[in-house]
C-alpha cells in the first residue's frame, strides 16, 4: 500500500492515541441527546446512570476485576496520587515508600513533593534498574520494612516499554502486609491483566492511552482495601471521588476497553512484528545506534532507539518534515534539555541518551508506514551527524 504524500505517520502512541471511530460513535449520544445527570432520580438521568454502570463493567472485564472495584477519575496522574496519598493517610504511622528510579513523573514528582503535600517526613527508596531497564528483586526484598506504607511500581515503562514483574512484587508486598500500587497506564490494553489473580491493591489507567478521549481515567481499588478519597465532595463513585461524572468520556472508555480486549492478539502479533521490523531495520541501517530496554520483556508496541552524537529534538524536527510523529522521551517531560531520567538510570551513555527516539505503535499502523520510516531515517541521522562536531564518521 502506498502512502498519500501528506499522510501523517503516527508512531507516538505512548504519548496519546487517536480516538477509535467506534469509541467516538459510542460517546456522541451522551454529548448531545442523553445529557442527564447520572445521579438524578428521574428516568432521563437514570438511563445515563445505567450507561455508566455498563462502562464500569466493561473496564472491570478488561482488568479481570469486579465493577465495584472501579472508580472513574480524570486521568492516570489523579489515580496515582489518590492511591499513594490514600495509603499514607490510612497508615499515618508508616513513613516509608518504595518505588523505582524510572517511574512516570506522575509518581516520581509526587514522591519528591510528599513532605510539602502531607506535612510529614517520608523516606522514599528508589529501586535501581540495570542496563536493560530491569529491577533487582533482591534489592526490592531488602527495601521492604515494617515502616513501608506502600510500594508504587509501574507495570510497564512509558519510555522503553520494559515490563516489571508485578505479580511477584505484589505478592512479596502482600506477605509483609504492605499495600501495592501499580501505574499500568502503558500496559492496559497491550498485555493481559487479571487482577483477581494478583495481590495488587491499587491500579491506575488512563483512557487516552487506549483510544479513548483525554480527561478520563480509572483507579482500581481492591475490595476490602482501606481507602481515603483524594477529591471529597458529593456522593459520586460511592463516595470515593467527588464531582459529577464525565459521562461521555466514561462511556467512551468502556467501549475502548471492549476494543482493547478484542485487539489484544493483534497487538501482540502483528503490531509486535511491525515494531520488530522497524527496530531491526534501524539498528541494521544506522551505525552507532542501540536499543534501550530489554529485548523481550517489553510492551509489544514500544521501541526506544538511541542514535549517538545527535540530538533527539533535531531528529524529531527532521522527521516532522515527512509527517513522522515520534518522541524523544516521555511527553510529560519534553521541553527539558536534560536527558531522560529513565535512560540515565539505565546508564545509557550521555552521547546516546540525548539522541534517543521512542517509537510507539498501535493497531492503526501499517507495514507501509514502517517501510517509509526505514527509508527516511538513515539519511536523517547521517545529515545531522555531518553537522555534529563530535561525529568522527565511525
Amino acid at each position: 500500500m502506498d502512502l498519500h504524500h501528506d499522510a501523517v505517520i503516527y508512531m507516538d502512541n505512548n504519548a496519546t492515541t487517536r480516538i477509535a471511530p467506534e469509541v467516538l460513535e459510542a460517546m456522541m449520544p451522551f454529548l448531545a441527546d442523553y445529557y442527564g445527570n447520572p445521579s438524578s432520580m428521574h428516568t432521563f438521568g437514570g438511563q445515563v446512570g445505567q450507561a455508566v454502570a455498563k462502562a464500569r463493567a466493561q473496564v472491570a472485564n478488561l482488568l479481570g476485576a469486579e465493577p465495584e472495584e472501579i472508580t472513574f477519575t480524570s486521568c492516570g496522574t489523579e489515580s496515582d496520587s489518590t492511591a499513594i496519598l490514600s495509603a499514607l493517610q490510612t497508615y499515618p504511622e508508616k513513613r516509608h515508600i518504595v518505588t523505582t528510579r524510572v517511574e512516570h513523573p506522575a509518581v516520581k514528582n509526587l514522591c519528591e513533593n510528599l513532605d510539602r503535600l502531607t506535612g510529614h517526613k517520608h523516606r522514599v527508596t528508589r529501586l535501581k534498574v540495570d542496563a536493560e531497564g530491569m529491577l533487582d528483586l533482591e534489592e526490592y526484598e531488602e527495601a521492604l520494612t515494617e515502616d513501608t506504607a506502600i510500594v508504587s511500581v509501574m507495570w510497564a515503562n512509558n519510555e522503553t516499554g520494559v515490563i516489571f514483574p508485578i505479580a511477584r512484587m505484589a505478592k512479596m508486598a502482600r506477605e509483609r502486609g504492605i499495600l501495592f500500587h501499580t501505574d499500568a497506564v502503558q500496559a492496559v490494553g497491550k498485555v493481559p491483566i487479571s487482577l483477581r489473580d494478583l495481590d495488587v491493591d491499587f491500579l491506575a489507567l488512563s483512557g487516552h492511552k487506549l483510544h479513548a478521549p483525554k480527561g478520563v481515567g480509572v483507579l482500581y481499588v481492591r475490595r476490602g482495601t482501606m481507602f481515603v478519597p483524594f477529591l471529597t465532595g458529593g456522593h459520586q463513585e460511592k463516595g470515593r471521588r467527588g464531582g459529577t461524572e464525565n459521562v461521555a468520556s466514561i462511556i467512551a472508555l468502556g467501549k475502548a476497553c471492549d476494543l482493547a480486549a478484542e485487539r489484544m492478539e493483534d497487538e501482540n502479533t502483528r503490531v509486535r512484528a511491525l515494531r520488530d521490523k522497524l527496530e531491526e531495520g534501524l539498528l541494521a541501517s544506522v551505525p552507532r545506534s542501540m536499543r534501550n530496554g530489554h529485548k523481550t520483556d517489553r510492551l509489544p508496541n514500544t521501541s526506544n532507539i538511541s542514535f549517538e552524537y545527535v540530538e533527539g529534538e533535531a531528529i524529531l524536527l527532521h522527521m516532522n518534515r515527512y509527517n513522522i510523529c515520534a518522541s524523544s522521551g516521555s511527553a510529560c517531560t519534553s521541553g527539558s534539555l536534560e536527558p531522560s531520567h529513565v535512560l540515565r538510570a539505565m546508564g545509557v551513555p550521555f552521547t546516546a541518551a540525548h539522541g534517543s527516539i521512542r517509537f510507539s505503535l498501535s493497531s492503526y499502523n501499517t507495514e507501509a508506514e514502517v517501510d517509509f520510516v526505514l527509508a527516511k531515517m538513515p539519511d536523517i541521522i547521517e545529515s545531522l551527524r555531518q553537522m555534529s562536531p563530535f561525529w568522527k564518521g565511525n
